[in-house]
C-alpha cells in the first residue's frame, strides 16, 4: 500500500474514534480533511479541492428541495393534521382488536408522505398515541416499538429528504428514485400493520378495542372526520408527489408547491399564527442547516479520502473477495448496517456510498446499471431505517424517551427489536426479488 493510501485509512479511523467521543459530525469531517488531506496533497491542493466540492455542491438545484420539504413537514405539523389525522383513523378503527397501533402506524405512513424528518413523527404519534396507549392497556413494548418504527417510515417514503440528497450521488433521477422507494415504503409498513394486528387477534390483552362507552357510532360523524381530517392532507401529498413521479415537476418545483399547500391548509384549519409561523421558520432553518452543513462537510471529507487512494483500495478489497456477486452486496449491505450506528445518513450517503458505488455498478445480477442503482439505493435507504431501531444507538428510542419519559430505554429496545426483525425480513426480500424496487420505476419510464 502506498503511503496516501494508508494515510487514509487512518483518516477514516480518526474520524469514526472522534465520532465516538461525541465531537460535533459536520466539524469534526472537515477538520480530519484540512489536516490529513495538507499531509498526503499538499494545503494548496486540499483547499482547491475542498473551494470545488463546496460550490458544486451549492450549484446542485435538487439541494433546494431539502429546506422546501422539511418546510412543509413542519407546516404540516403545527397546522394539527396529523393530530386531526391520528383521531379520526382511531375512531373509524375503534372496533377493531389493536386499533391504535393501527392507526399509529396509518398516521406514520401518511404523515411519511408528508415530510421526511424522523425526529418529528416519532415525537408527535409520541405525544398523541403513547398516553392513551397507556390509558387502555395496551402492552408497553409493543406500543414503543409501533410507534418508533412507524415514525421511521420518512427515511423511506417519499418525499424522503435522505432520498433528495442520496439521487444526485448515485446519479440516478429523483423521480426515479421516488418511485424505486413508494413500493417497499408500503410494503414494510403493511408488514407493519400485519405484525401488530395479527398479535392483538392472537392475544386481545396486547391491544384490546377501544371501550365501546369510548367509540363514535354516529357515520355522519366519522365520515366529516374522515374528510375534514384525512382528504385535504391525501390530496395535498398527490399533488406533490403526483407531480414528481409523473416528471412534471422537479422535486424542488413540486416542494414549493407542497410548501405552499401546508401553508395554506395551515390558514384554513386556522392553525397558522405569527408565532408558529416564526417557529416552523426557526425549525426548517435549524434542521436545513443541520443536514446541508454536514453534507457539505462530507462532501469535502470524500474528495479527500478518495483523492488520497483510500477509497479504491477499500474497493478493491471488497471485489476482490472470494465470493459470489450476491455475497459481495451482503457484506455492503452489513458494513453499512453497522455504519449507521455512529453515523447520520448523510455521513453515509456522502462518504460511503461513493466508495462502494464502483463495487456495486461492476456485480454481474443481471441487472441494468440504471436498474442496479435504484435496487442498491433504496436496500441501503431500508438498511439505514433498520439502524434506526437497531440497539444500542437507535436514535428513534431517543426521540421517543424524550416524550414518554416513563418508558425505559430498556423497554423501548425490546419494543423496536420486534420490528427490526420484521424489517430486516423486508431487506431480505428486497435483495432476494428486486422486481418488488424495479416495477413502479419501470412502469413510468
Amino acid at each position: 500500500m502506498a503511503f496516501n493510501e494508508i494515510l487514509g485509512l487512518i483518516m477514516l479511523g480518526s474520524m469514526v474514534s472522534f465520532i465516538f467521543v461525541g465531537l460535533p459530525i459536520s466539524f469534526t469531517l472537515l477538520f480530519i480533511a484540512l489536516v490529513f488531506g495538507g499531509i498526503g496533497l499538499g494545503v494548496n491542493l486540499t483547499f482547491n479541492l475542498a473551494y470545488l466540492q463546496i460550490w458544486g455542491f451549492m450549484k446542485d438545484d435538487i439541494l433546494p428541495a431539502v429546506p422546501l420539504f422539511i418546510f412543509m413537514g413542519f407546516m404540516v405539523e403545527k397546522a394539527g393534521l396529523m393530530q386531526r389525522l391520528f383521531e379520526s383513523l382511531r375512531n373509524i378503527l375503534a372496533p377493531v382488536p389493536g386499533s391504535l397501533y393501527l392507526a399509529v402506524l396509518l398516521t406514520a405512513t401518511v404523515f411519511a408522505m408528508a415530510t421526511g424528518i424522523v425526529g418529528a413523527a416519532v415525537t408527535v404519534l409520541g405525544l398523541l398515541a403513547g398516553p392513551m396507549m397507556l390509558k387502555h392497556g395496551y402492552d408497553t413494548k409493543l406500543s414503543a416499538g409501533t410507534i418508533a418504527a412507524g415514525g421511521t417510515l420518512g427515511i423511506l417514503i417519499p418525499p424522503s429528504v435522505m432520498l433528495v440528497v442520496m439521487a444526485p450521488i448515485m446519479g440516478v433521477p429523483v423521480n426515479h428514485l421516488y418511485s424505486a422507494a413508494i413500493v417497499p415504503g408500503f410494503m414494510l409498513a403493511t408488514l407493519y400493520i400485519v405484525y401488530t394486528l395479527v398479535r392483538s387477534m392472537l392475544n386481545p390483552s396486547l391491544g384490546p378495542p377501544v371501550p365501546v362507552d369510548e367509540r363514535i357510532t354516529d357515520v355522519g360523524k366519522l365520515a366529516f372526520e374522515f374528510f375534514s381530517g384525512v382528504v385535504p392532507l391525501l390530496v395535498l401529498i398527490a399533488a406533490t408527489l403526483g407531480t414528481i413521479l409523473t416528471g412534471m415537476a422537479t422535486a424542488t418545483e413540486a416542494a414549493s408547491c407542497g410548501a405552499v399547500g401546508a401553508t395554506l391548509l395551515a390558514i384554513a384549519y386556522r392553525k397558522l399564527t405569527f408565532a408558529g409561523l416564526k417557529e416552523v421558520s426557526i425549525s426548517t432553518l435549524t434542521t436545513s442547516s443541520m443536514v446541508l452543513f454536514l453534507a457539505v462537510a462530507s462532501s469535502v471529507f470524500g474528495a479527500v479520502f478518495t483523492k488520497l487512494g483510500a477509497a479504491g483500495l477499500i474497493t478493491g478489497l471488497v471485489a476482490s473477495l472470494p465470493i459470489p456477486d450476491m455475497g459481495k452486496m451482503l457484506v455492503i449491505m452489513g458494513i453499512i448496517f453497522l455504519l449507521g450506528w455512529p453515523f447520520e445518513w448523510p455521513a453515509i450517503v456522502l462518504i460511503f456510498l461513493p466508495i462502494f458505488l464502483p463495487t456495486v455498478e461492476a456485480l454481474e445480477l443481471g441487472l441494468s446499471k440504471q436498474d442496479m442503482l435504484l435496487w442498491f439505493g433504496v436496500a441501503v435507504a431500508v438498511n439505514m431505517q433498520t439502524a434506526f431501531l437497531s440497539p444500542p444507538v437507535a436514535m428513534s428510542a431517543y426521540f421517543l424517551k424524550n416524550v414518554m419519559p416513563n418508558w425505559s430505554l430498556g423497554l423501548i429496545y425490546k419494543g423496536m427489536s420486534q420490528f427490526m426483525v420484521v424489517q430486516v425480513g423486508a431487506l431480505a426480500l428486497l435483495l432476494i426479488w428486486p422486481e418488488i424496487v424495479l416495477w413502479l420505476p419501470r412502469l413510468l419510464r
